[in-house]
Formats: structure tokens, sequence, C-alpha cells
């Protein structure tokens, strides 16, 4: 569903990402996990194309991204949550969910989405920035859902979530892979819950990937050791 091969991002002279190659099969979760600062949100970025990058290959559906700006890309089926969520504080949680609907030309958020997240369809009258850190970020992903993607990017989802909610966020993004069958990547630092959801977890490091293993192989332990500062 989404094949990068060598892709590479650079900062002026400094080189963020090493040149790095991955695929993300249809219907996949696949968790990249890594320290703050090793260049997690530098490559969703350059995957969402908001960030220029080199790549010898950068595929989503077998349709080249090669150069595509942000919008082509959404219309090819990528969707991204950012770090921080980024929703608007001073709209409705139906209004900022619609903004995501533009693109579609359809102003009807489909019921699936409220199925999912109920606490916004009791909540869709309330303004965006009055929800707790966990609702916005069901907000956020219900925006990138009504996209209807191939691919979700969620950059850091538990940034911020408590333990309680962390664990809803999980069984939600279980229940958008069964409900939608699409490929779904994130960017995660909580082992506990990328082992709740991930197929497969790759760990980078300065850049460059330096461990992959489907779920079933993972070593927490030295996982860990990768993760810890």
């Amino acid at each position: 569903m989404l094949e990068i091969e060598n892709m590479q991002v650079s900062y002026g002279q400094s080189k963020v990402i090493q040149g790095v190659s991955f695929k993300a099969e249809k219907n996949e979760t696949l968790a990249i996990m890594g320290r703050n600062g090793m260049g997690k949100t530098t490559l969703f970025k350059a995957l969402m194309g908001i960030l220029p990058s080199k790549a010898d290959k950068a595929m989503i559906d077998s349709e080249s991204i090669q150069g595509d700006e942000s919008h082509q890309r959404v219309a090819k089926g990528i969707a991204y949550v950012p770090q921080g969520r980024m929703i608007f504080p001073a709209m409705t949680v139906e209004e900022n969910i619609e903004t995501g609907l533009e693109k579609s030309g359809d102003r009807v958020i489909p019921d699936d989405i409220y199925a999912l997240f109920p606490v916004l369809f009791d909540m869709k009258k309330r303004k965006g920035g009055n929800l707790s850190g966990g609702q916005q970020q069901q907000l956020a992903i219900a925006r990138a859902l009504v996209t209807n993607p191939k691919v979700l990017l969620l950059d850091e989802p538990t940034e911020g979530i408590q333990p309680s909610i962390i664990k809803d966020i999980a069984k939600v993004l279980n229940e958008i892979r069964k409900m939608r069958e699409i490929t779904i990547i994130v960017s995660e630092q909580v082992l506990s819950f990328t082992m709740e959801i991930a197929d497969r977890i790759i760990v980078i490091e300065r850049g460059n990937f330096i461990h992959e293993d489907k779920r079933d192989d993972v070593d927490a332990a030295k996982i860990k050791k990768y993760l810890s500062v």
C-alpha cells in the first residue's frame, strides 16, 4: 500500500533522514519507534509532502507520490494526524470534522465516524478547545478518517494523554482497521501501546532504521533499551 525506497530528508546541509526504505501492506499497522529527535516527525512530514524529500521510489497503492504537494497526496489516499493534534480550538467538534470533508465535496459526516468515536457525537456542538487531550486526539483522527484514506499516518498519538485514554485509542485504531481495512503507520515511544496495535515495529535512530521485528518476535527489553535516553 505504501512503498518507500531510499528516502532522504535534509535541513540545509544537515541530513536528518539518511536514506530509509520500507513497505507497509494493506491493512497492516506499522509502528516506527524512537526517542525524541531521532527523525520520526521529520519522516512523517516528508511522507505527507510538508517537507521536501528525495527518494528512489515513493508509491501509494502502486501510484507515485514523488514530488506531489500535500493536497495531492491526500487525494491519492494519505491522511496525517500531526504531533500535538492541531485541531481548530474555536470551531465545534462537528465543524472540525467537516474541514476534513472539503476535499471530498461531501458535507455529511459518515455514520461510522460517530460509531467509532461516540464521545464526539455527544460533544459535537462543543468547541474543540474545550475537549480533553484524549478527546482532541480522537477528534484529530476522526477528521483524518473522513478523507477516506488508504494510509493513515499518526505522529505520537499518545503524547500527553492519560493511560486509560491511551487504551481507548488503541481499541479505536484496531476497530478502524477492521472497519476500513486501511494501513496505519504510527510513530510512538510507548511500547505497551505499540504492542496493542502494531503488526510490525521499526526502530529509528539518528535518521536510520536500526532494528525491525514482527510483533510476535519483539524482545521488549531490547526495544526499551533503544528508547531509553
